[in-house]
């Protein structure tokens, strides 16, 4: 009854037709709504599921989400896996956004039949800079950040939606604002504690499926020095496609140009 009631309460919804199957899977603070803009062309080749993390506003059950059981990739990655072997997807195109790219690489390693290729989205192994790698922030300002989520929750669901969504697309910074305030606030700090707080680089090595590296030319949570240093470890085939536009959410903002590259890596004309 288990394996039964974890798709119903992540909102796995299957949609689109095919044998062949794409899981995409939302990052920090998000839900699957972050996708709708690009779901009605992959139906039209892929069977698709979009679903939401246990953390997500959307997400009706609280109890879900345990702060201690998710202080690591790994518990997700493991319902990433449980959730893919309930609907019996094998060999998938997953498409993982933010924090979610990260996930699937651990995924894929646990249960490598389970996925042919990933396409990592404004991914990272580890946000805070330490010797010679650049992760973008330096930990006082991701202590400051954690301090601003623990203090004024309302304001910085505000200030953070319009730092890395792209300000020319209003809409979608304003839809992903909702998204954040929906989400339980309690979750919020250990949340982001996990995320800006993880390292994971020794994982990429590890990782054999092929990789598709997607990063914007301007997104402030995510340099693209990350996205080559991500390319340069991961032992499958990996290549980095870079899309005109700025901030951390191309499928949003972008999601002609985002269409595109996935035809192009896909072998589809959407």
């Amino acid at each position: 009854m288990l394996e039964t009631s974890l798709q119903a309460a992540m909102n796995a919804r299957i949609i689109g037709s095919g044998s062949e199957t794409m899981v995409l899977a939302h990052g920090f603070g998000a839900d699957q709504s972050v996708w709708d803009k690009i779901v009605p062309y992959l139906t039209q080749h892929y069977l698709v599921v979009v679903f939401d993390w246990t953390f997500s506003g959307a997400v009706k059950d609280p109890n879900l989400f345990d702060p201690l059981k998710y202080s690591s990739y790994d518990a997700f990655a493991n319902d990433l896996i449980a959730l893919m072997d309930e609907l019996d997807f094998k060999s998938s195109v997953f498409v993982g956004h933010s924090m979610s790219g990260m996930i699937g690489c651990i995924a894929s390693i646990k249960r490598p039949e389970l996925f042919n290729r990933l396409i990592l989205v404004g991914a990272s192994p580890r946000y805070i800079n330490i010797d010679d790698y650049e992760g973008g922030f330096e930990g006082t300002v991701i202590d400051s950040i954690l301090s601003n989520i623990e203090s004024d929750f309302e304001n910085w669901t505000s200030s953070f939606a319009s730092l890395v969504v792209d300000n020319k697309d209003p809409l979608s910074v304003e839809n992903f604002e909702k998204c954040l305030k929906r989400m339980n606030h309690e979750f919020a700090l250990p949340l982001a504690k996990t995320g800006f707080g993880c390292d994971e680089r020794d994982v990429l090595d590890k990782v054999t499926t092929p990789c598709t590296i997607i990063q914007t030319t301007n997104d402030i949570v995510v340099p693209d020095s990350v996205a080559y240093y991500m390319q340069g470890k991961i032992k499958g085939k990996s290549t980095v496609e870079i899309i005109k536009t700025d901030g951390h959410f191309p499928q949003l903002t972008a999601h002609l140009q985002f269409l595109d590259v996935l035809g192009g890596v896909l072998g589809f004309d959407f």
